[in-house]
């Protein structure tokens, strides 16, 4: 019930829908009822009494209630459809919101195939909560109502009778919905990782074909997919108990109707009619029952799901503790990093320690160290994408947790070695860095991050559709992408995450201009890889294992017999004498 509760916030604004299905349903319901009532006229007061008046009049009588019965069943069905598909789509509306406001750290444990699987098929399983119970449910409830004040009309002693197997089916109903709940939730975690595996492997289906492990993909599907199938199997077994429980306790009901019936007609004590008009009432009771018993099943179905989705819903996201906080003005006087440490999990060793750095605006400073240094962890503090443990990073001496996030993020720009590029125009994926510019914005961020060339020689130009993540260019034009989205944005603050690293020399050169355009003007952190970028950097920032262990400009730093002189020899020599010569 709590879950229902909660349900019905997503349903009340849609309450008026509800209550016109809730009138057709009652409506129906009375006539089901009635039609059960006219057996006893249409048997006593016809076939015995042989009147051919009424014999003409009662068919037509019910053809129109029929007629009716027909035209309120679709206006109940499609009412209550609406009401559900209207409250599906709100629900999945703010659980994809709400996901996006989840923190980074919340992605990190959960597989992105879960996170759909829940968006998509979980959802579409609550509209059955929302449509079966009130629809079918409540119309079978009131049916089952009404044939029961049909039955007692008629003859309370025999109702009695009829009705003593009713407690006993309600008991089977809860009982078999509580363990196909318990199913239901092992399915939907089943339904969720092979989502998660097929999202994994169709997302990495070049390393499978490279390597030749179709087979072994395929084994993990099968085992997981067999997983599912065995949970299915005794879903269906459980749902299925109903029908010889109810056939049973139905059988018990209708024989002592039949026998005790039977015997107060033979001794005269009540008329055919009267007995049949009963027996069809009871007769029609049990259906209605069956189907209330089917509805649970369903229902359970569904709240297994809802309680994953709500779960979802109630986990707290970055906004929970933004209302009220300021704006953050555009960067002055610079970025500090004061005694920042962060780990990702509570129990993990610590990624940073004790980091203290201070950045004057307008600078480049380029952080380097051997892979698992923590460049990428210090960088991500940034944008606030993770907290630290322990320290704070101010913005002209203002604590950046303590002013708007949407604020903070919108001075920031990120290029990345990975590009994210999104399955649309080359268009949209550049005006992503600011939604409101013009095609003239648009072009001029093209041109100066070296694309506008490579971009005219597409088939539709600027509206050529690029592929899911941009899989129609090649990895410089990929990049170049993302540096005209990045000048777009115009953010003073700019993190170019090993921009340049996966790409070949020719590539490498062009996007090398295109990132000095982007750089010029702008506070800006390099995760270093290639020379040409660190050795101009303003500042390089050694990391070791999560310490600043050495820091300095190009010249400085080599004159030492440091790490950073080290790093030098071992990864930059070569660079530079390819780049010299």
């Amino acid at each position: 019930m709590t879950l229902y509760r909660r349900l019905l916030i997503y349903v009340y604004p849609y309450r008026y829908r509800l209550v016109a299905a809730i009138l057709c349903s009652v409506a129906v319901s009375g006539t089901t009822g009635y039609a059960a009532l006219l057996v006893k006229p249409i048997l006593d007061e016809i076939f015995v009494a042989r009147d051919t008046t009424r014999l003409v009049f009662f068919p037509l009588l019910v053809v129109l209630l029929y007629v009716a019965r027909g035209f309120l069943l679709y206006g109940q069905a499609y009412l209550m459809r609406s009401v559900g598909q209207r409250v599906i789509r709100d629900l999945r509306q703010e659980m994809f919101a709400h996901l996006q406001g989840l923190p980074m750290t919340y992605f990190n444990r959960q597989h992105t195939g879960v996170l759909m699987s829940q968006i998509m098929h979980d959802v579409t399983l609550i509209e059955r909560a929302v449509t079966d119970a009130v629809s079918t449910g409540l119309r079978q409830g009131l049916t089952l109502l009404a044939l029961i004040g049909v039955a007692i009309y008629r003859d309370w002693v025999l109702a009695m009778w009829a009705l003593l197997v009713l407690p006993f089916a309600c008991l089977c109903i809860v009982q078999l919905g509580r363990v196909l709940r318990r199913l239901s939730r092992r399915a939907l975690e089943h339904v969720g990782a092979l989502n998660a595996l097929v999202a994994e492997v169709l997302g990495n289906i070049r390393v499978v074909k490279g390597f030749g492990r179709e087979g072994y993909e395929n084994a993990r599907f099968r085992r997981g997919n067999e997983a599912y199938y065995n949970v299915m199997l005794r879903s269906v077994r459980t749902d299925e108990m109903r029908s010889p429980i109810m056939e049973f306790l139905a059988s018990v009901g209708v024989a002592a109707v039949v026998w005790y019936g039977g015997s107060q007609v033979i001794a005269g004590t009540t008329t055919p009619g009267t007995f049949f008009s009963f027996l069809t009432a009871i007769f029609m009771i049990y259906e209605p029952l069956r189907r209330l018993s089917r509805i649970n099943s369903t229902i359970q179905n569904a709240l297994a799901a809802a309680g994953r989705v709500f779960g979802l819903l109630d986990t707290p996201g970055e906004a929970a503790e933004e209302n009220g906080k300021p704006i953050l003005p555009p960067i002055r006087h610079g970025l500090a990093f004061n005694n920042v440490s962060m780990r990702y999990d509570p129990n993990a060793a610590l990624v940073l320690d004790n980091v203290s750095l201070e950045v004057p605006a307008g600078n480049v400073v380029a952080l380097v160290g051997t892979s698992g240094a923590g460049k990428t962890s210090l960088v991500h503090l940034i944008p606030r994408f993770y907290e630290p443990e322990s320290g704070c990073i101010t913005i002209d001496g203002r604590d950046i947790r303590e002013v708007s996030l949407a604020s903070l993020r919108s001075q920031i720009g990120i290029v990345s070695q990975d590009v994210i590029l999104f399955d649309d125009t080359v268009r949209r994926n550049i005006l992503y860095g600011d939604p409101q510019a013009d095609d003239e914005r648009v072009m001029a961020a093209a041109y100066a991050a070296y694309a506008h060339d490579f971009v005219m020689q597409l088939p539709d130009g600027y509206d050529t559709m690029i592929g899911e993540r941009g899989v129609k260019l090649s990895g410089g034009e990929k990049q170049r992408l993302a540096i005209a989205r990045a000048l777009l944005r115009n953010a003073p603050i700019l993190i170019l995450d090993e921009a340049t690293s996966a790409l070949d020399s020719a590539a490498e050169r062009m996007v090398q201009h295109a990132l000095e355009n982007l750089m010029k003007d702008r506070t800006t952190f390099v995760i270093a890889h290639r020379l040409s970028t660190v050795r101009h950097a303003d500042l390089i920032v050694v990391l070791h294992e999560g310490r600043v262990v050495e820091r300095g400009c190009h010249a400085d730093l080599l004159a030492t017999s440091g790490p950073y002189r080290r790093l030098y020899d071992l990864q930059f020599r070569t660079q530079e004498l390819a780049s010299d010569g």
